[in-house]
């Protein structure tokens, strides 16, 4: 006899307890018979000498011997035509919900004994992964198209740089200038009267230029230079 089992003795019946409850439900055991003090009593001996098992199991045939015990119940106790529902259609609930629990704890032994990952199957050590394919879709307007164009033509068009004709004076012609009018004044002169006359743009220019000048014939000797203070007017004379 398996241990696990709750296996009755009563008066009117000998066997397991489920197959009690289903005989009863289908009123083919005289529940009158049935001494419910006697199944309690059973019930706690079962429970002593079953500690070491699981309490799962014992909890389902408790619940067992509560609707066992309603039944006798309702069959000793007159019925009430307005009590919904009645007893064989609880009974029935019952059993679809054991029914129920017993899949459930099938399914999930079924799972828990499935291979594991590191432990009876092993991954690849070096996964390829999936390929990802891009396409694009592009969208653009004809706005978009003749700016793209533009672009794109004028990185591909020659460029043709042209100089500005600038009128500057060269060193040369300074140097020339403020040689030949140097020699013609006795007296101190400022710079700025070796100018030409010209524009404003040539005259910046000129005057530049005349100072390079001033500097190279101090160089040379030929021009003495004189400064009263740091931007104050230059002029020079010949040196006799």
């Amino acid at each position: 006899m398996d241990d696990a089992q709750l296996t009755l003795d009563l008066d009117g019946w000998e066997g397991p307890l489920d197959l009690l409850l289903s005989l009863a439900r289908g009123q083919k055991v005289d529940l009158r018979k049935i001494s419910i003090l006697a199944l309690v009593e059973q019930y706690l001996a079962y429970v002593d000498s079953a500690r070491a098992l699981k309490l799962e199991l014992a909890a389902d045939y408790l619940v067992m011997a509560a609707w066992l015990a309603y039944l006798k119940s309702a069959l000793l106790l007159p019925r009430d035509p307005l009590a919904e529902p009645d007893p064989e259609e609880l009974a029935l609930r019952l059993q679809l919900r054991l029914e129920r629990l017993s899949a459930m704890r099938e399914t999930g032994a079924r799972l828990m004994a499935r291979d594991r990952t590191g432990r009876d199957v092993f991954l690849r050590g070096a996964p390829e992964g999936l390929r990802t394919v891009r396409k694009a879709a592009w969208q653009a307007e004809i706005f978009d198209l003749i700016a793209a164009y533009g672009r794109i033509s004028a990185r591909t068009r020659p460029v043709m740089h042209v100089v500005a004709d600038r009128e500057v004076m060269t060193l040369e012609a300074a140097l020339e200038r403020v040689s030949m009018l140097v020699g013609e004044r006795i007296d101190w002169s400022v710079i700025e009267s070796f100018l030409p006359e010209a524009g404003e743009r040539l005259r910046r220019s000129a005057l530049a230029s005349s100072f390079v000048a001033a500097l190279e014939l101090a160089r040379q000797g030929k021009v003495d230079l004189r400064q009263a203070s740091p931007f104050a007017p230059l002029y020079l004379r010949a040196r006799a």
